[in-house]
């Protein structure tokens, strides 16, 4: 059965990207955040998760900075949803690899479609927030880099109530630390 989480390399005071990250800078200084993805040493995790997903959700910010993904996806192969109150840019409206949604609800809901029996992955802090609020998430991956950036966009934004997790694994890896929680339900 497919499931929809978040996976996403994080500081270890909690920032998804460095100080100002803005289009073709999204990022910002927090590009040491990624230098764990090109070692042979963490590639199975990485594949691991590649290869289960068929579907990613991502918000307007995280699109806008990776200026729209160049009409296709983060993924290699699975098609993107976007959350955005405005239109999909027009050099990329033929795209057949993203869908644009005006809500968490109908994100997950078509990314599920999209992604058949595979997983959905969620990007973005902003919207992982929005999916755990609507209680669409069932698992969290923090690919923690023992770093400390200061600053930048956080994973998680303020929460409504307390989310419980349970640690499913922790794999230590060269420059990260693997940390794999289901949410309790």
């Amino acid at each position: 059965m497919s499931k929809v989480f978040a996976a996403l390399a994080v500081s270890v005071d909690g920032y998804i990207t460095g100080r100002d990250a803005r289009p073709s800078h999204g990022l910002g200084d927090g590009g040491v955040l990624f230098d764990w993805y090109g070692d042979p040493g963490n590639s199975a995790v990485y594949q691991q998760l590649v290869d289960g997903v068929g579907a990613v959700v991502t918000g307007r910010t995280t699109y806008d900075d990776c200026e729209g993904f160049d009409g296709g996806s983060p993924h290699p192969s699975a098609p993107m949803v976007v959350v955005s109150h405005r239109p999909q840019p027009e050099e990329y409206a033929a795209s057949a690899r993203q869908v644009f949604t005006t809500s968490i609800e109908d994100a997950i809901a078509r990314a599920k479609e999209l992604a058949r029996a595979k997983d959905v992955g969620i990007q973005g802090g902003v919207t992982v927030t929005a999916a755990l609020e609507a209680g669409l998430v069932d698992e969290v991956m923090l690919h923690q880099v023992p770093v400390l950036l200061g600053a930048g966009r956080r994973f998680f934004g303020p929460l409504a109530e307390q989310v419980p997790l349970t640690l499913v694994d922790t794999v230590p890896g060269v420059g990260v630390t693997h940390l794999h929680y289901r949410i309790a339900k």
